[in-house]
């Protein structure tokens, strides 16, 4: 089972304490994300629908004198230091030191005197799984930076920054989504964002009221050739929207489809733009039925967008695919992969009394296969 860590922040001050001595100062959290539905979507300036997850990343920090921060991580056991030049460009830091660097820089580009710092990270948010460690690593830091300098930057402000520091700074082509659940989510909702202009909304997702939870599947699923792949769909999306003489996919609205691909070419292409057309749908309607307390009316919604990214889009694996099979076969009423694709996660919306069943199915499936035996875990909305 995949567990979220009750003691979590406590591990983080202590480490602070063993590796540095004394107290930290505080301690700064941000939670692991599920994307309800909304792939890809996200830098096509369209729309997704994410929720926060129990699990959650922590760093307990301290300031200290100079412009240098020193990070101890609870995963790899390293502690690196790293200095203003090593934050004066991209590229200077590497690793998972990259994520807290490339926060120092985002915040020092923006203009922010940031303070130098001792930080100690833990977390309970399963590493390349598609639940989004590094946004919450990133805006964990930023949070505990924010404070330490006495510093402001909006709440709404504050997810282009961390997205800044992933993009540029680590160099990954990441969207908005990640960062703005981080930041932004409230426990009990969904956060419908538009990835254009930014803004958001809250929505109800009760899933207590209506019987139900949402099983998080972790595949298991080695990530094959992510990095590539995904840049590669992101360069398909923007050739069909140059092609389409739109700003972004987002553009093309869903009675507009069938003329659009009647205009690509290339078959890769118009599958690409099919995905994304039709998810930015889906997740305009998927919140019309959330507005409508119409929580198990979704399920169909979300199946559709797996078939998509697995037919259309064509970044679902094996496992992952076995997964979401065996999770409708034994009575999800949807089930789809969440994340970027090639590994992570699957969710599956359950009645709550059936989690033990479903993830029985989906193991025993594995079984079948001759799958690693995949990680689950009931989850409700979470701040």
């Amino acid at each position: 089972m995949i567990r979220p860590g009750d003691d979590v922040a406590e591990r983080a001050a202590d480490g602070f304490s063993a590796q540095f001595g004394g107290q930290a100062s505080g301690r700064w959290a941000a939670p692991g994300r599920v994307n309800l539905i909304g792939e890809h979507t996200d830098y096509n300036e369209g729309f997704v629908l994410p929720f926060a997850l129990p699990m959650r990343t922590v760093v307990a920090a301290d300031r200290q004198d100079g412009e240098h921060w020193t990070v101890w991580s609870e995963l790899s056991g390293e502690t690196i230091t790293f200095g203003a030049d090593d934050v004066a460009e991209p590229g200077r830091v590497t690793g998972w030191g990259a994520y807290v660097a490339g926060v120092v820089w985002a915040l020092r580009e923006a203009g922010h005197p940031v303070p130098g710092a001792r930080l100690a990270i833990a977390s309970d948010v399963p590493l390349g799984s598609g639940l989004s460690s590094s946004a919450a690593l990133e805006s964990a830091v930023l949070a505990a930076l924010l404070d330490l300098g006495g510093l402001e930057l909006a709440p709404q402000l504050q997810p282009r920054l961390a997205q800044r520091a992933e993009n540029v700074y680590v160099g990954a082509p990441t969207g908005i989504m990640d960062q703005s659940a981080a930041i932004r989510c409230r426990a009990g909702h969904a956060l419908f964002l538009d990835c254009r202009d930014e803004s958001v909304e809250h929505i109800p997702f009760d899933l207590d009221a209506a019987g139900l939870a949402v099983l998080v599947i972790d595949s298991r699923a080695p990530h094959r050739h992510a990095d590539g792949e995904y840049a590669a769909r992101r360069r398909s999306c923007e050739a069909g929207a140059k092609a389409l003489g739109v700003a972004a996919l987002r553009d093309v609205r869903i009675d507009q489809l069938d003329a659009a691909m009647s205009q690509l070419d290339d078959e890769e292409t118009r599958r690409r733009v099919r995905h994304v057309v039709t998810e930015d749908q889906r997740v305009l309607d998927t919140v019309a039925l959330l507005r409508a307390a119409r929580v198990r009316d979704i399920g169909p919604l979300l199946t559709a967008s797996h078939v998509s990214m697995r037919d259309d889009f064509e970044i679902t694996v094996p496992e992952i695919d076995t997964a979401v099979e065996a999770a409708l076969a034994a009575g999800a009423l949807g089930a789809r992969m969440t994340g970027g694709g090639f590994g992570g996660c699957v969710l599956a919306l359950i009645e709550a009394d059936q989690a033990d069943a479903v993830a029985a199915a989906v193991t025993d499936a594995y079984a079948e296969r001759g799958f690693t035996a995949p990680g689950t875990v009931t989850v409700l909305p979470a701040p």
